[in-house]
């Protein structure tokens, strides 16, 4: 799987969690991790957009492990999704 075809699935994956209850939407965070994680040598350019989106993802899971509001920090997530996709080939 490309690294931009990851994106789109943990585009997806954000966007259905972000729909979802807290409770059900923190499992499908946590199934993401190795659809974010890297494997094999990307440009630094792609290499950062996909870490970004990966702290931005990790946000919302300890925001919504420790019963915070989250609100925010989807956007911030899926917009480093975006930019993570946009850049990946």
């Amino acid at each position: 799987m490309t690294d931009a075809e990851k994106a789109a699935k943990v585009l997806e994956a954000l966007k259905a969690a972000e729909a979802a209850t807290p409770q059900a939407a923190l499992p499908m965070l946590n199934n993401l991790v190795g659809l974010v994680q890297a494997h094999g040598e990307q440009p630094l350019e792609v290499e950062e957009a996909r870490s970004g989106a990966f702290l931005a993802i990790c946000e919302i899971g300890k925001a919504l492990h420790r019963g915070q509001p989250a609100d925010r920090l989807w956007a911030s997530a899926i917009a480093a999704t975006e930019r993570w996709k946009s850049l990946a080939k």
